[in-house]
């Protein structure tokens, strides 16, 4: 069975929480009979780029946010990955949560590495990676830097991932990481890999752009430009299961002898 995938390149000026929701709500509307799963780019329901004002837009993973994911996944039917900020034990992390299309809970991620500047001024680093099914593929979700280590990706790979999500707010001095880094990790483990960011501007911060949805086989489904916009691309699990049978480099690494 297949998966209709959408991937939202979102604006970084949307403003509160309350107006990125809204903005979801309209393209989730559009989306009808079209995806099947939506992935929103790093943080997005309280916005990236907000300094200290992230630990008062965090939240419980059970709070008002996921309320209205849960709300807005089941109303239109379509399961919605969103990154958020969570509060928890007194710690804040830089979180996602996947509601499937009948507002049921699939996923709760945290970031595992956190980069040097606003970012590891705010948050904690999470541990562990979960996989969760949705029309028959296992889907794993590394946000932002977790995928610009090779690791993460290898390991969920190994899990059984046919496809990484990943949510990311990168700023524009990053072609590279978004043009060449990324897009070898789903070559590299036979996986479908989605890249969400924000584009535009937000605080002073201009985000690149250029999400992208690659298949396992090298070859580029869709690539966004500069603008907003949004990206849709069919999840096959039977090209995963070929491009492993012609590199089957997740069952050769074992044999590998350092």
């Amino acid at each position: 069975m297949s998966l209709r995938l959408a991937v939202l390149q979102t604006p970084g000026d949307l403003g509160d929480g309350t107006a990125r929701l809204t903005w979801l709500d309209a393209r989730l509307g559009g989306l009808a009979g079209k995806a099947d799963l939506v992935l929103c780019p790093e943080l997005f329901a309280i916005g990236y780029n907000i300094g200290h004002a992230v630990r008062a837009r965090a939240e419980p993973a059970d709070g008002a946010i996921a309320s209205a994911l849960s709300n807005l996944a089941e109303r239109h039917a379509i399961a919605v990955h969103c990154g958020f900020a969570e509060a928890a034990a007194g710690r804040i992390f830089n979180a996602v949560q996947c509601y499937g299309p009948n507002g049921r809970r699939l996923l709760h991620q945290r970031k595992l590495a956190i980069p040097p500047g606003a970012e590891r001024d705010n948050f904690s680093a999470g541990e562990g990676c979960a996989l969760f099914e949705l029309n028959g593929l296992r889907i794993a979700s590394l946000i932002c830097y977790d995928i610009e280590f090779v690791e993460p990706a290898r390991h969920v790979a190994a899990l059984g991932a046919d496809l990484i999500l990943v949510p990311t707010a990168l700023g524009a001095q990053w072609a590279w990481v978004a043009r060449t880094m990324v897009p070898s990790r789903a070559y590299e483990n036979g996986v479908y890999l989605a890249y969400a960011n924000h584009c535009g501007d937000e605080g002073g911060l201009a985000f690149l752009g250029e999400s992208f949805i690659a298949a396992p086989d090298g070859e580029e489904l869709a690539r966004a430009g500069r603008k907003e916009e949004v990206l849709l691309a069919e999840i096959d699990p039977a090209r995963v299961r070929k491009a492993r049978d012609r590199l089957p480099y997740l069952r050769d690494h074992a044999t590998l002898r350092f």
